[in-house]
């Protein structure tokens, strides 16, 4: 249980970052640091079998996944 309170804490600065980078407006930095940061909370989620989090984290990957898809092809 350690290591899930650990990628917790290291998912929630990740997040944290990417919103400073956000407000900093330092693209394309803040949507890697963020999803990081998402694809954590989500697998503790996962692991853990906590519904709402997994939801609230989980439903955020395929938006970074258009993120990440608008930054490579530029469409």
């Amino acid at each position: 249980m350690e290591q899930i309170e650990g990628t917790k804490w290291l998912g929630t600065a990740l997040i944290l970052s990417g919103i400073f980078l956000t407000n900093l407006n330092i693209y394309p930095m803040n949507i890697f640091l963020h999803g990081g940061g998402v694809v954590c909370w989500s697998f503790a989620g996962y692991v853990t079998n906590d519904k709402p989090v997994l939801a609230n984290f989980g439903l955020q990957i395929p938006l970074f996944m258009i993120g990440f898809a608008n930054l490579l092809f530029e469409f």
